[in-house]
C-alpha cells in the first residue's frame, strides 16, 4: 500500500477538484433559482420536477448518456456530477426562504426595506441553516457519486477502484474507497458543525 501513497494523494486532489468544482457551479445556479422559485409559484413544479428528474437516472447510464455530446473526459464528468447536486441545494433554498415566517416579512415591509434588502438581510439569513443542508448533502453525495467519474476518463479516486475491479485486488479498490469514505465524513462532519452554529444565531 506505502507504494501507492504518491498516487492516492494526486488522485485525491484531482477528486476534490471534482466536488469543488461540481458544487461552486450548482450553488451559482442553485442559489439564484431557489430565490425565484420562491417568488414565482407558478413555475416550482416544473422545475423541481426537471431536477427531480435528473435524480432518477443511474448514475452511470447518465455518464453514458452525456458521452456523445460532452465526449471523454473532466468536463463530461462535472457537468454529469452538476445535475445530481443541483436537486439537494434548489429544493433547501427554496423551503429555507418560504419557511421564513410572513410576520417577519411584514415587520421588514412596515420598517421600509425594500425587496433587495428584505432578501440580503432577513430571508437568506434565516434560511442560511437550510442552505447549508443542501450544500452538506450535495457535497457528500458528489464525493461518493464522483467515483465513477474515472469510467469516463473524468480522473479521481474512482481509477484505484476501477483498477482494483479489472484486477480482481481488493486493496486496489480500498486504495480509493477509503480516501473517498474518508474525505465524505469530514465534509460531512465540516458542514453539519457550521449547519450547527447558524441554527444557533
Amino acid at each position: 500500500m506505502s507504494s501507492l501513497w504518491p498516487e492516492i494523494l494526486a488522485l485525491s486532489l484531482e477528486h476534490v477538484e471534482l466536488v469543488l468544482v461540481t458544487v461552486l457551479l450548482a450553488s451559482v445556479v442553485a442559489l439564484p433559482a431557489g430565490v425565484a422559485l420562491a417568488r414565482r409559484p407558478p413555475w416550482r413544479r416544473w422545475t423541481m420536477g426537471l431536477a427531480n428528474l435528473a435524480q432518477t437516472i443511474p448514475s452511470l447510464a447518465l455518464f453514458g448518456f452525456l458521452l456523445p455530446l460532452a465526449g471523454i473526459g473532466k468536463p463530461t464528468a462535472i457537468v454529469a456530477l452538476w445535475l445530481y447536486a443541483l436537486l439537494p441545494m434548489l429544493r433547501n433554498t427554496l423551503i429555507g426562504i418560504l419557511g421564513v415566517d410572513r410576520a417577519v416579512r411584514e415587520s421588514a415591509i412596515a420598517m421600509g426595506m425594500t425587496g433587495r434588502q428584505i432578501l440580503w438581510q432577513v430571508e437568506l439569513p434565516l434560511a442560511a441553516p437550510s442552505i447549508v443542508a443542501g450544500l452538506r448533502i450535495a457535497t457528500v453525495t458528489t464525493i461518493g457519486t464522483a467515483t465513477i467519474a474515472a469510467a469516463i476518463g473524468g480522473g479521481g479516486l474512482g481509477v484505484f477502484i476501477f483498477r482494483g475491479i479489472s484486477m480482481v485486488d481488493t486493496r486496489t479498490v480500498l486504495a480509493g474507497a477509503i480516501p473517498a469514505a474518508v474525505m465524505a465524513l469530514a465534509a460531512d462532519e465540516g458542514l453539519e458543525w457550521i449547519e450547527r452554529k447558524l441554527v444557533g444565531r
